[in-house]
C-alpha cells in the first residue's frame, strides 16, 4: 500500500496581493512535498484562501464591491501562484466554496454537541488586522504592535464562545508528549509557555447585522462564524471532510507550514478545536520567520514591498526559489536585497552550477558521448528535510558543485588523451546527474534540464541561468 503524506500552508487573507512572505511559505511546503514524492509517498499538498471576516468585508465596502466578487479577484491571484512558483499543489480551496461552508458548519455542530460552544455577552478590544481579540498587555499605547496604524476596535455584543480553557491540560500533554510537534523547538517552548499561563475562552461568532460576511452559524440566523474558527477548518475541508471520510482518514494528520504570527492559531486554537470535534491532532507544525527588505520591515509607505511576480519576471522561477530556500533561515527571520539576489544569481547559479553543466556537456558533445542510464541514489538528506533545514541541504549540494568545478580545473580534460577524457567525463556526468536528482525538490525546472542533459546522446546544454 502506498504511503500517504499531507502538507499544507496557511490560508492567506485575500485583502492584498500575494507577498514574498507567503511565497516563502508555500515554496518551503512545495520542497517537502516534492521530497516526499521522491521517497515514494502519495502526497496531498494543499493551500487555500481565507475569504471571510471583518477585514475582507471592510475592504470590499471601501472599493464598493460585492464581497464575493472582491474575493474572486484576489483568490485568482493566489491560485495563479501554482503556475508562477511552479508548485506541485494538488488541492486548492477557498473558504467561500460550498464544500468548505458545509464542513465548517459540521465542525461547529460537533463542537456544540460536545458542550464546547456557548453564548454570552462580552466586551473586548479587537485588532481587525490580526482578526484577533487583544488584551491590554498585548497592546502598546492601545495599538496592536503588528498593525500599529489600525485603531483597536471595541466589540460589545452577545456572541458564541469556544471553551478554549477546557483544553489547557490536553494541549500541554500534546506538546510535552511530542518534542517535535512544533518546530523549531523554541517555538514549541513559546506556545507551551503561553498555554501554561492559562487560556481564556474566545468568541467564535459575530452578529450578522453588524458583520454579515461570514458562514452562518447552524441554527442561529443572527450570527455568522468568527473568521478564525471558519478558516482553520480548511485544513480538513481540503481533503473533502466530512463527506469523503476515506480520503480524510488516508491522509490525515497533516504537516502544517505557517509564519510566526500564526503560532497561537495553528498550534493551540486549532488543536483545541480538533480535540473538541473528536478528530486527531495535526502531525506537526513548522513555523518560519519574516522577511525584511534591505534590513527594514516591508511596508507600502516605505515602498519596499517585494513582489514575487516581479522577481520571477526578472530572475526566473528557480532563481527566486533558490534565494528563498538558501538565503532565508528556515526557522528565523531573513532579508531580501536586490544586491544579494544579483550576487546569488551570478555566483551560485550562473557561474557555479550553470558553468559546470555547460563545460561538461560541451566536452561530452565533442566526444560524442552517449550515456544509456544511471542507477540514481535515493535522497540522502532525510534528516535535514525532516527538520526543514533547506538552507543546509542546498549548502551541501553546492559544496559538491564547487568540488566538481575544481576537479574540472585540476584535471583539465581538454589536455588529456581521448580515453582519459572520456572516463573523466562519464564520471562527471554521473555526478552532475546526481546533483540534478538532488535539486528536484528545490529547483524543479533546472533539475529536469540537468537530468535530461546528462543522459542519452549528450549535447551542449543551453545556459541554465543566462547572464543578467
Amino acid at each position: 500500500m502506498t504511503k500517504k503524506f499531507y502538507i499544507t500552508t496557511t490560508a492567506p487573507y485575500v485583502n492584498a496581493d500575494p507577498h514574498i512572505g507567503f511565497a516563502l511559505e508555500i515554496i518551503q511546503a512545495d520542497a517537502i512535498a516534492r521530497f516526499k514524492r521522491l521517497q515514494g509517498y502519495d502526497v496531498a499538498f494543499g493551500f487555500g484562501t481565507d475569504e471571510h471576516g471583518l477585514k475582507i468585508y471592510q475592504k470590499a465596502l471601501e472599493q464598493k464591491k460585492d464581497p464575493l466578487k472582491y474575493c474572486d479577484e484576489y483568490a485568482k491571484k493566489f491560485d495563479d501562484l501554482k503556475k508562477m512558483l511552479n508548485l506541485s499543489v494538488t488541492h486548492f480551496i477557498r473558504t467561500t466554496n460550498p464544500t468548505h461552508v458545509q464542513a465548517a458548519q459540521e465542525f461547529w455542530n460537533r463542537c456544540f454537541k460536545n458542550g464546547d460552544i456557548y453564548k454570552k455577552n462580552y466586551k473586548t478590544k479587537y485588532c481587525v488586522g490580526c482578526e484577533l481579540e487583544k488584551t491590554d498587555s498585548e497592546l502598546v499605547e492601545n495599538k496592536c504592535p503588528v498593525h500599529p496604524k489600525l485603531n483597536v476596535e471595541i466589540i460589545e455584543e452577545e456572541n458564541y464562545f469556544f471553551r478554549f480553557s477546557k483544553y489547557q491540560k490536553k494541549l500541554l500533554q500534546l506538546y510535552r508528549g511530542q518534542a517535535d510537534f512544533v518546530l523549531p523547538s523554541f517555538r514549541l517552548k513559546e506556545i507551551e509557555d503561553f498555554v501554561d499561563k492559562g487560556l481564556d475562552d474566545f468568541s467564535v461568532s459575530r452578529l450578522k447585522k453588524k458583520m454579515p460576511w461570514g458562514i452562518d452559524v447552524p441554527g442561529d440566523d443572527d450570527h455568522v462564524m468568527y473568521v478564525w474558527f471558519d478558516a482553520l477548518v480548511f485544513y480538513i475541508s481540503t481533503l473533502g471532510w466530512p463527506k469523503d471520510e476515506k480520503n480524510f482518514n488516508d491522509f490525515w494528520p497533516v504537516v502544517q507550514v505557517a509564519g510566526k504570527d500564526n503560532l497561537r492559531q495553528q498550534s493551540a486554537i486549532w488543536q483545541a478545536m480538533l480535540m473538541s470535534a473528536k478528530l486527531p491532532n495535526s502531525k506537526q507544525i513548522f513555523i518560519h520567520g519574516f522577511i525584511t527588505s534591505d534590513g527594514q520591515k516591508m511596508s507600502k509607505s516605505l515602498g519596499n514591498v517585494v513582489n514575487p511576480f516581479e522577481l520571477i519576471n526578472k530572475y526566473g522561477i528557480d532563481a527566486v526559489r533558490y534565494y528563498l530556500l538558501r538565503e532565508i533561515p528556515p526557522a528565523g527571520d531573513g532579508d531580501y536585497s536586490e544586491k544579494r539576489m544579483n550576487e546569488v544569481y551570478s555566483s551560485d547559479l550562473a557561474n557555479e552550477l550553470g558553468n559546470l553543466v555547460m563545460r561538461i556537456t560541451t566536452l561530452a558533445e565533442k566526444d560524442r558521448l552517449d550515456i544509456p542510464s544511471y542507477a540514481l541514489q535515493t535522497m540522502h538528506y532525510e534528516l535535514l528535510f525532516n527538520n526543514f533545514e533547506f538552507n543546509l541541504i542546498l549548502e551541501n549540494i553546492w559544496k559538491r558543485i564547487k568540488t566538481l568545478n575544481k576537479q574540472v580545473d585540476d584535471f583539465a580534460p581538454w589536455k588529456k588523451t581521448s580515453q582519459e577524457r572520456k572516463e573523466f567525463l562519464i564520471r562527471s556526468l554521473n555526478e552532475i546527474n546526481q546533483v540534478g536528482y538532488d535539486l528536484q525538490p528545490f529547483l524543479p525546472e533546472t533539475a529536469e534540464k540537468i537530468l535530461k542533459a546528462t543522459m542519452g546522446k549528450i549535447t551542449k546544454i543551453i545556459p541554465l541561468f543566462p547572464r543578467l
